[in-house]
């Protein structure tokens, strides 16, 4: 396997396909980074000679923010919207969804599984429940 600017991307996919296997780089990006650097995007990446790799690599390295930069930049996005208490941040801070989505009857990706609320009645089940409460709260 070829490795691009630390990622390791398959050999027998053409290169348009196998640069998408880097963050931030999709579709578009990948033609971009073909056409700039002058490469055939239909070959094949075990076909590529080590000139073409380090011209690619270089090319993107000057032009985009691609993996561990671009998750910094993401995660200081969020970060800084939290700490200013814009309304995005505090749905972030929520875990609810952020691009005005309903979250009446639907958002169960954003906020995880149903959580029951209900009247426990019986004593000794309501004991039991609030004991295995505290256990996973310890954990």
């Amino acid at each position: 396997m070829a490795r691009i600017l630390g990622v390791e991307i398959p050999n027998e996919k053409k290169v348009k396909v196998a640069l998408t296997y880097l963050y931030g780089i999709g579709p578009f990006l990948s033609q971009k980074i073909i056409s700039g650097t002058n490469i055939d995007g239909e070959k094949r990446v075990k076909d590529l000679s080590e000139e073409e790799l380090s011209r690619i690599s270089t090319f993107i390295q000057q032009n985009f923010k691609i993996e561990g930069d671009l998750r910094k930049k993401i995660s200081d996005d969020i970060k800084r919207l939290i700490e200013i208490n814009s309304y995005r941040g505090i749905r972030h801070k929520l875990s609810l969804p952020v691009r005005g989505q309903r979250t009446r009857s639907n958002a169960r990706t954003r906020k995880g599984p149903r959580k029951t609320v209900g009247v426990i009645r019986d004593k000794m089940a309501r004991k039991a429940l609030k004991q295995k409460q505290q256990e996973q709260g310890g954990k």
